[in-house]
């Protein structure tokens, strides 16, 4: 028996044990004692989380693969989520303890699998996984590239990024049109912003959403004064500015009088 990989899902499965090992062997396992693999499909990256030493719990939507793991994999039966991970309460299943998240990501689903993690970034210390390989490095880029964005710096605000290896498609069954990038995601310490939260995720998304303009122009529904307007930092454009750049520029819009 196996499973038919489904093309409504993103499902591409990966069969190289090699590369299945080498994605499982990325975790730290420090500072947490439970990892939740997104998509585990037949198992081959499930196989070798097992073999750890740590609480391995798998969340997955399509019901064919989870009568699959609960055939194959006994010893895990009890911890399938048969769920869909954005919908997921995370909270409901693992109280306050800290969370790994691993995975061979849907590309389909992948920037939003981040956004969760992002929200969530109290409760997951690593993340670790298998993207797209231009989503994976949009996710590490650093300043001044033209696929610096908005996914760039809301994650490395809050975790440092670090591109690991490529994956060429003739791994998978079926193979997808692009490689893939592993990645891993360290949580900073401390991951708490001295700026409003929701006001810095609006800057970095308003400013990139413009992108092409100066933040001079991209950023004028904020409403501000013409003193904070010619401050130098506005003259720039958004794929110029740093992780820091972005929390300075919080911390003014934050503190501006108009």
């Amino acid at each position: 028996m196996s499973v038919r990989a489904k093309k409504h899902l993103g499902q591409h499965f990966l069969k190289d044990e090699n590369i299945a090992k080498k994605i499982a062997d990325t975790l730290s396992l420090k500072g947490y004692d439970t990892v939740l693999e997104i998509g585990p499909g037949m198992g081959v990256l499930t196989k070798y989380l097992l073999q750890k030493n740590i609480k391995t719990f798998v969340v997955e939507i399509d019901t064919e693969s989870v009568e699959y793991l609960k055939t194959h994999y006994l010893n895990l039966s009890n911890n399938i989520i048969s769920e869909d991970f954005l919908k997921l309460n995370l909270s409901s299943y693992f109280n306050d303890e800290p969370i790994a998240i691993i995975g061979n990501f849907p590309y389909n689903i992948s920037s939003q699998i981040v956004f969760k993690t992002l929200e969530n970034k109290h409760k997951i210390p690593e993340f670790a996984g298998m993207f797209q390989k231009e989503v994976a490095e949009r996710i590490c880029e650093k300043p001044g590239s033209k696929t610096y964005g908005i996914l760039s710096v809301l994650t490395q605000v809050f975790y440092d990024t670090e591109y690991l290896f490529t994956v060429p498609p003739s791994v998978f069954n079926p193979p997808p049109k692009v490689d893939s990038g592993v990645l891993r995601l360290t949580r900073k310490e401390p991951f708490t912003l001295n700026v409003d939260e929701k006001l810095f995720f609006n800057v970095v998304k308003t400013a990139f959403n413009q992108r092409r303009k100066t933040l001079r122009n991209s950023l004028k529904t904020f409403n501000l004064s013409d003193k904070l307007r010619e401050d130098a930092i506005f003259a720039k454009r958004p794929e110029q500015l740093s992780v820091q750049a972005f929390i300075e520029l919080t911390q003014k819009i934050a503190s501006d009088v108009v």
